[in-house]
């Protein structure tokens, strides 16, 4: 059976369920997207990841990266293997440089790895044919950028209001409290600076 290539499009809230957020996986070389929800812990640790912030101490997937490449094991990649009553199954493909094991994992923990282990994710056309939706190509980079954020600024209206608070700073200010809101684990906080400072480099 035929592999497909996805990648990690972003995260979103979902329009569904309370409390959980929709994971978006997108065909790479077509236009199918793949809504998956997942939970708000796996939600941070996916968003942390796409938004290049570094946790001053190690979540639970950057343990296990930690503990992977300290016995030298290494996720070389992860497949969505089925699709049963809207569950999606998933699996780690790992290698030790001599032989290689399956593990079962959520899907949201193996997409977590998976960025971290800067591995591939695939899928088959039979997922894709099931759960693929395909979205008017207005999409831009900036609207990806766009995507990826909105774990953490949630609502344009939010994000604006961010966005006026900060505009009082300079950059040298907000690169210092872009360190502290890391260093306090205020990720949420963090990404908004952080857009503000990209915004700032833009003009």
């Amino acid at each position: 059976m035929s592999k497909i290539k996805l990648n990690v499009l972003g995260i979103s809230y979902s329009q569904t369920q309370s409390g959980a957020y929709a994971l978006v996986l997108a065909e790479e070389n077509g236009e199918r997207r793949i809504p998956i929800i997942i939970g708000g812990f796996e939600a941070q640790a996916i968003a942390i990841q796409l938004e290049g912030l570094k946790p001053p101490r190690p979540l639970t997937h950057d343990l296990f990266l930690s503990f992977a490449s300290a016995f030298s094991i290494s996720i070389v990649e992860v497949n969505i293997y089925k699709l049963e009553e809207g569950v999606f199954y998933s699996r780690l493909i790992c290698e030790d440089g001599e032989k290689q094991v399956t593990v079962d994992a959520r899907t949201s923990d193996a997409i977590a790895l998976a960025l971290r282990f800067k591995c591939s994710v695939y899928t088959t056309e039979d997922i894709l044919s099931k759960s693929g939706i395909v979205i008017e190509q207005e999409e831009t980079k900036e609207g990806e950028s766009s995507a990826k954020s909105q774990f953490f600024s949630g609502t344009s209206q939010k994000s604006h209001k961010a966005g006026d608070e900060l505009r009082d700073f300079t950059i040298t200010e907000l690169k210092e409290m872009l360190q502290e809101a890391v260093k306090n684990e205020n990720y949420e906080r963090a990404s908004e600076i952080r857009d503000e400072i990209n915004r700032r480099k833009k003009k």
